[in-house]
């Protein structure tokens, strides 16, 4: 946020944020929590008692509708809204105890972790898809067709012959086809990654910070896949990622092709955001490399 205008003059602004709405809702607030990249989030003792977390938002498409769909999910499988100010981009949550994040769950082997929270899921996708519409929540394919231009822009470029633009123009195809093949759309989660993904006394497991979209369940997992451990750590990534993706759609019930080939497709995307930022390309080379251990999981 520090590296924009917006971003500087709204860090600016958190300090009188903080305490508009802390005086909003009568919060007793304790230490901030770390390691959020666009957002602010503490926890709160609300006036009867009650234990929460307060969230605010720097302002950006992404989180729009964080609250629409925690709205729409009522605690099945993510935290509740208690509260919300809209204008002020403020969230007032359940928060999730003892919260300890599911890839800090080491005590877990890692197939339980992913086993665990295909479950949360699970309960996620049977939020009324037409609902999110209404509230204005995007559809996957608008998301996916800007990145498809991306990558196509990427794959014209000139690059050293180590960075294989081959696997840009396969995920711009990807991203184009995948969203318009799906057997059905659901409220997606949108990012969810181990750490979004709380230890709760309510529910096992809840999820937090979504960045809601509505389309394919298959599009979901990748994270889980990548972020329980480091599969590319591992003696024969292939067989780890073959392994996972199959106990992961086995899990969801969902088609596993469906789910390598997004996972394909979102490993490129991630590194379509890092090359102008790698001076000497090597962070990119090695992201792509890895995504061709994906496609040849994927048959691609």
């Amino acid at each position: 946020m520090s590296r924009t205008d917006d971003g500087r003059a709204w860090l600016a602004g958190l300090p009188a944020l903080v305490e508009k709405t802390r005086e909003l809702w009568q919060l007793r607030l304790g230490a901030p929590f770390h390691g959020g990249h666009c957002s602010w989030a503490a926890p709160a003792e609300r006036p009867d008692g009650s234990r929460a977390v307060l969230k605010l938002t720097w302002p950006h498409p992404e989180a729009r509708t964080e609250g629409a769909a925690l709205r729409l999910w009522n605690g099945e499988g993510a935290v509740r809204l208690l509260d919300q100010d809209a204008d002020a981009w403020a969230l007032l949550l359940e928060r999730a105890e003892p919260g300890t994040e599911l890839d800090s769950a080491e005590d877990l082997p890692a197939d339980e972790r992913l086993i665990a929270a295909a479950g949360v899921l699970r309960r996620l996708w049977t939020a009324d898809v037409t609902e999110a519409e209404a509230c204005g929540i995007t559809s996957l394919t608008d998301t996916t067709d800007a990145w498809a231009r991306l990558a196509e822009q990427h794959a014209a470029r000139p690059w050293p012959a180590e960075l294989d633009t081959g696997l840009y123009r396969l995920a711009a195809r990807l991203f184009r086809e995948l969203p318009r093949t799906a057997s059905r759309e659901v409220l997606l989660h949108g990012d969810f990654n181990p750490g979004n993904v709380l230890a709760s006394g309510r529910s096992p497991w809840l999820a937090i910070d979504p960045k809601p979209m509505t389309g394919d369940p298959a599009f979901d997992p990748w994270p889980l896949l990548e972020q329980v451990d480091d599969p590319f750590d591992h003696s024969d990534p292939h067989r780890v990622l073959r392994h996972r993706t199959a106990l992961l759609a086995d899990a969801l019930g969902e088609d596993v092709d469906r789910v390598r080939a997004w996972s394909v497709a979102r490993h490129v995307e991630y590194a379509l955001w890092t090359v102008d930022e790698d001076d000497d390309l090597d962070d990119s080379i090695t992201l792509l490399r890895q995504a061709r251990v994906l496609a040849e999981v994927a048959g691609l």
